[in-house]
């Protein structure tokens, strides 16, 4: 790993020569625009009200829609956490990085001490790192004289040379192995965090991550920034502040909500959001966006910030309590459904997004590297292919499309999904489950829940679609499940 990590040096060396040659002047420096990307864990589609929850409180998000772009068709590349990460920070797929579930999965070697034991398959082999070979979003933006932060959920690698720090991030305040908070306060001190010092008995962790995230602000706020705030809400365990979840208690009685379910596989979904604790955890997340956000109007910079927020996954809803429901969407976090891969996104782009704006366009997780480089004016400063395609021109207002978009998730999911890829093109969805082969297509302009499979009615569709996904899977070198020689 040595090796590596002096090929890298050098390679991000000369991209720092390159950006230093064609550098502006310090006046000009200044006005280049910083960047806050607020990257929520677990927070499903209609989790914000600006999205559709009834029950959930978001005054933050809600703001930030009206005054920037909500996107309705945004995905992320799995239904699961540390592949969709590794997605944003590299504009490429999981599979072509051979990421594809969340780092401490099993593998095949270790499948037979997990539940999935006796499945008819075994997972497919993946790596449990974010490579260093791979260009990050912090690398191509620090060699273009940006300053990187990063606090809260990394969940890309267990040791610490996988750590932010170690993957172009100037300060790391929270980022480790750790997929969810596992000090025995939780949400609350002890952290057991080493990258982040305890607080006070009661701060709250979402909080603490939103100061952190405006200190480095404010100690930055004469030069270019990328803030990378990456919030563990709303994850397991489900811990909340006291007082907000007396308040949603409260509200769930003079709602007259009852907890309603419904039931896909051999899985319990909820259909009503009603839980106290998760809904006092998605207002605690967005307070926190709330102040960051009004830290940057304090300190004059909102006007030349771009701030980007999406979740990693969609909502849990089939398992590990079941926290929320994600209709009109099928399932959730762990499946291919849209549930599971559907995410609530906003984008604000001061002085170019129109203020409340709204747009259909498909975009998904790796578009997210490509579009922030060019808004930056750093396109070539990332010197490496990506499969991400810029949205500039949505946030310009343009009505373009970026063509089919793909999964891949050769694993079983803990929640119930199977593995299987994925692919959609215009308003048709066609998933491929690897346990039987079959296929189920969907037309997702009339048919948004998934309900009524074409499959059979429309083989047209199906044949061009799986031509398509078959493609791609072997451009990108996909690796699959295989059979399970311990089935019983």
């Amino acid at each position: 790993m040595l090796d590596i990590h002096l090929i890298k040096i050098r390679v991000v060396s000369l991209f720092v020569f390159f950006a230093l040659c064609f550098s502006l002047s310090a006046a000009e420096n200044k006005k280049k625009p910083n960047f806050l990307f607020i990257l929520a864990d677990d927070f499903g589609w209609t989790d914000a009200a600006c999205f559709g929850s009834k029950f959930y409180e978001t005054p933050s998000l809600d703001k930030l829609a009206a005054e920037g772009m909500k996107f309705t068709n945004a995905y992320a590349a799995c239904p699961v956490c540390s592949p969709t990460r590794a997605s944003i920070l590299t504009g490429k797929y999981p599979a072509r990085l051979d990421t594809t579930d969340w780092f401490g999965a099993p593998q095949p070697s270790t499948a037979k001490n997990h539940w999935t034991k006796n499945k008819p398959l075994l997972p497919a082999v993946y790596k449990e790192y974010l490579p260093h070979e791979e260009v990050t979003l912090a690398e191509a933006f620090k060699a273009g004289g940006y300053a990187t932060f990063f606090a809260g959920k990394w969940h890309l690698g267990h040791s610490e040379e996988y750590w932010p720090e170690n993957h172009g991030f100037d300060i790391n305040k929270g980022g480790w192995a750790s997929g969810s908070p596992s000090g025995k306060g939780k949400y609350f001190p002890p952290y057991g965090n080493p990258r982040l010092t305890d607080g006070p008995k009661g701060e709250h962790l979402p909080d603490r991550l939103a100061t952190e995230t405006i200190n480095f602000m404010k100690s930055k706020k004469d030069s270019p920034f990328l803030a990378y705030l990456s919030f563990y809400s709303v994850h397991n365990p489900q811990v909340g502040r006291e007082d907000l979840i007396a308040k949603y208690k409260a509200k769930k009685k003079e709602m007259g909500l009852e907890v309603k379910w419904g039931q896909e596989g051999d899985r319990k979904v909820r259909l009503v959001q009603e839980h106290a604790v998760y809904a006092a955890m998605v207002e605690g997340m967005d307070m926190a966006i709330g102040k960051v956000l009004n830290a940057l109007e304090d300190m004059g910079l909102a006007d030349n910030t771009v701030v980007f927020f999406m979740s990693d996954n969609g909502g849990l809803s089939t398992s590990e309590g079941q926290p929320t429901s994600n209709l009109p969407l099928r399932c959730g976090k762990g499946w291919l459904y849209e549930g599971g891969i559907r995410e609530p996104m906003i984008v604000k782009w001061p002085g170019v997004t129109r203020a409340g704006a709204v747009t259909d366009s498909v975009v998904t997780s790796t578009d997210f590297y490509p579009t922030m480089l060019e808004i930056a004016g750093l396109r070539e400063v990332a010197g490496q292919n990506y499969d991400g395609k810029s949205f500039v021109p949505v946030l310009r207002g343009e009505n373009v499309s970026r063509g089919a978009v793909f999964w891949h998730y050769p694993h079983y999911g803990n929640q119930g999904g199977s593995p299987g890829s994925a692919i959609r093109d215009g308003k048709w969805k066609l998933i491929r489950f690897y346990e039987d082969m079959h296929v189920e297509l969907y037309d997702l302009d009339d048919d948004i829940g998934e309900t009524n499979n074409l499959a059979e009615e429309r083989p047209e569709i199906v044949r061009e679609l799986n031509s398509k996904l078959d493609k791609w899977l072997d451009e990108v070198d996909a690796k699959y499940p295989s059979s399970n020689p311990n089935k019983k």
